[in-house]
């Protein structure tokens, strides 16, 4: 059995249900947005009567803001073990921005990628780690992309394959976990190989960082930039990281300009300042960046053994339950795949023969208090994949959307634990799944929204 390691904000949260009952809120959504770590919220507090401008500011206030302003970038090059102390004869830097997708568009614009050359991703990536590269297409980069199988896998090899048939290959964009399966694709050899053909690699490690260490060495921790986000480490108020070579930001202007990125501006241009600064104009999300370090400090305290652990126990339990439930489908590897048994997060994504997957997850939350995610998970292509959806199913559904019917769009629900999440809450969970796939009668007829496809109970709206 697993238990929790760490108490969140709101976990004693009482909601009404359907049936008048208060149940105590069980999140099982942190794959999208994690609640704040009591720790996080105390380190917050604390700080508040301290919080003012940061860099440049004389007043004692302002001071100590840059400071913790600052020791949270230290921490976040720490975490990464790319701090001078962890990796002799490296020299990166931390941006802090306002999350994973900012720092991707980031990369995608200060990395010198230009015309005729190509960037190798591939069709599991999130949306934030697509369109940014898309959209270098306009300046004549190619994108290549390597599929996946029916179980929503790639394989080493065919990264490699498509490394070395691309024409100038420069960059390889991926995920260190799927977002929507919990997959984690087999990276150090994946970017040993990149790195041997002298291809840059980019790992969006959103996902993965709250429920693996990020160390030089093995895995993401190999790759020349990393991409991840607070919210998703149960730090809100939204700060992003990039981490990579200081000298991709030593020339050229930055994608974001303003106050803070230079040291002169005069009516003919500007005189860029010094990465990190050059990358983060305007003022700066002081909160969220302590928040951060609140977070990763307490990463620390726990114990990353602990940690993967508590994930693992969790991960066996949700996806052996989901996948036992009759009238459930599991997306994804299945349990007992030798391939991928142990490679996965805690995260079930799954559909229920006959119900569409937003009236599930309305069911969950008025029946059950159960908060769950559903639709495509910002995973578009993954999905059509893992759905096996037709091209002419999917033009069906693009008509759908482009005329604001979305009735019938695809999708599935996707349940993701946290560190706080419990062998009992998972149990509570797979319970009320398996009513609901039983045939569970609905304790009064739901209303779809047409245009937004989501379901509620007349008597909760």
């Amino acid at each position: 059995m697993s238990d929790g390691l760490a108490t969140l904000v709101g976990d004693d949260v009482e909601v009404r249900c359907v049936d008048g009952t208060d149940r105590v809120y069980l999140g099982l959504d942190s794959g999208a947005s994690t609640p704040a770590l009591d720790a996080v919220a105390t380190r917050v507090q604390d700080f508040l009567p301290w919080y003012s401008s940061v860099h440049r500011g004389a007043g004692a206030k302002s001071q100590r803001a840059t400071v913790a302003y600052e020791s949270a970038r230290d921490a976040m090059l720490r975490f990464v073990g790319r701090d001078a102390g962890s990796s002799p004869g490296r020299d990166d830097i931390a941006v802090l921005c306002r999350n994973t997708t900012e720092a991707i568009n980031i990369a995608a614009h200060r990395i010198d990628l230009r015309s005729g050359d190509t960037v190798i991703t591939t069709v599991a990536e999130h949306h934030a780690n697509l369109l940014p590269w898309q959209r270098l297409a306009e300046r004549g980069v190619s994108i290549a992309y390597v599929e996946c199988d029916e179980r929503g896998i790639f394989t080493a090899d065919a990264i490699a394959e498509a490394i070395e048939t691309a024409a100038n290959p420069r960059l390889l964009a991926v995920t260190g976990a799927t977002n929507v399966t919990g997959w984690m694709p087999p990276l150090t050899g994946i970017i040993d190989h990149a790195h041997c053909h002298g291809v840059q690699v980019l790992v969006d490690v959103a996902q993965l960082a709250p429920h693996r260490p990020i160390r030089p060495g093995s895995g993401a921790g190999n790759a020349d930039f990393l991409a991840w986000s607070g919210h998703k480490m149960y730090a809100p108020f939204g700060t992003g990281v990039l981490v990579g070579p200081r000298s991709t930001f030593a020339e050229g202007a930055p994608l974001l300009v303003g106050g803070g990125a230079v040291n002169l501006v005069d009516l003919d241009g500007a005189l860029w300042t010094d990465a990190p600064e050059r990358e983060e104009a305007g003022s700066p999300n002081v909160i969220g960046a302590v928040a951060l370090h609140a977070a990763v400090d307490e990463f620390d305290r726990i114990g990353w053994d602990a940690i993967v652990a508590h994930e693992v126990a969790l991960a066996a339990q949700l996806r052996s339950g989901l996948a036992s439930i009759d009238g459930v489908r599991l997306l994804g590897p299945v349990p007992g795949d030798a391939t991928t048994d142990g490679q996965m997060l805690a995260i079930g994504t799954f559909a229920v023969d006959g119900m569409p997957h937003p009236l599930l997850a309305a069911r969950l939350s008025a029946e059950y208090a159960i908060g769950v995610r559903h639709g495509c998970f910002c995973a578009h292509p993954y999905l059509v994949r893992l759905l096996g959806l037709s091209a002419q199913e999917t033009a069906r559904y693009r008509h759908d959307i482009v005329v604001g019917d979305r009735r019938d769009i695809p999708g599935a629900v996707r349940a993701s634990a946290s560190i706080a999440t419990t062998a009992t809450d998972i149990e509570r969970f797979l319970s009320a799944v398996a009513e609901l796939a039983a045939g569970k009668p609905e304790p009064e007829p739901y209303v779809q929204d047409p245009a937004t496809g989501d379901y509620a109970l007349r008597s909760l709206m």
